[in-house]
């Protein structure tokens, strides 16, 4: 009796610590994953850097593959927050760490030199690599193509990552993102050459695509940046933030086609 009494009290505050009982039996089908985005970065420095800002310090990403050799590291579980994205916003959302995977990519991001910015590559087996992950991240989470982005896309104002050579035309070739029909955006750019749409024009069609941004109807600098950022990840071999008769046929071709299609 007296070894039975400490064991039942044991067991009553071992109870009392597990919280009260609950029924696991019902799921109501009204529900969809937290995660609803993945953003894209680089990480502007060599793989021991990376871990150093990543693990040690207010920044953070869910995944970061490594150039040579390509591998990729797990820093936070997926159904944690990380912190990558910073201020940022896409279509309706705002502050997407909350609803967001993160990325990071080792890569050295540009060099400014006296011939201007200069930007690195991205290893084949590195981009196969991520290709392979956003596929299994987009299973469990059913994401939605238009809804994997470049740090860019989210932050055009201060971020201009992943850059212009990372190669996008590879995701949307592996079914992973929305990519404008070019042959569509060639018949459409004569019409664009023969009389170019108002700032305000723009404006509205990027603010469809998912930028957030203002109808100032001026080509201001927040607008030059966004417009830089679209070029960037559709026509990157000319992203100087103009406006031009070959953008607003990519525009109008991305923002006219249903949701969903590529």
């Amino acid at each position: 009796m007296r070894f039975f009494l400490p064991i039942l009290g044991l067991a009553l505050l071992a109870g009392c610590a597990g919280g009260p009982p609950i029924d696991r039996s019902y799921t109501s089908v009204s529900q969809e994953s937290r995660v609803r985005y993945v953003i894209v970065h680089y990480t502007e420095g060599d793989l021991a850097r990376a871990f150093d800002v990543l693990t040690n310090g207010p920044v953070s990403s869910h995944y970061l593959i490594s150039d040579r050799p390509a591998a990729i590291y797990q820093l936070v579980d997926e159904n944690r927050r990380a912190y990558h994205a910073g201020e940022s916003a896409w279509q309706k959302d705002a502050q997407l760490n909350a609803s967001s995977i993160g990325i990071e990519l080792v890569n050295p991001g540009y060099r400014d030199t006296p011939q201007g910015r200069v930007y690195f590559d991205y290893p084949q087996q590195q981009i196969t690599l991520l290709i392979d992950l956003l596929r299994q991240i987009v299973a469990r989470h059913r994401i939605d193509p238009a809804r994997i982005l470049g740090h860019s896309d989210i932050a055009p104002q201060r971020k201009v990552d992943p850059g212009p050579l990372f190669p996008w035309r590879r995701l949307a070739a592996a079914g992973l993102i929305r990519w404008p029909d070019m042959a569509e955006v060639l018949r459409r750019q004569p019409a664009f050459e023969a009389q170019l749409p108002d700032i305000g024009w723009f404006q509205a069609r990027l603010a469809r695509h998912g930028y957030v941004l203002s109808s100032s109807g001026e080509l201001d600098a927040a607008t030059r940046r966004v417009l830089a950022a679209f070029q960037m990840k559709y026509r990157p071999a000319r992203h100087d933030g103009e406006p031009d008769a070959e953008t607003a046929a990519l525009l109008d071709v991305l923002t006219s086609a249903p949701p969903g299609g590529r």
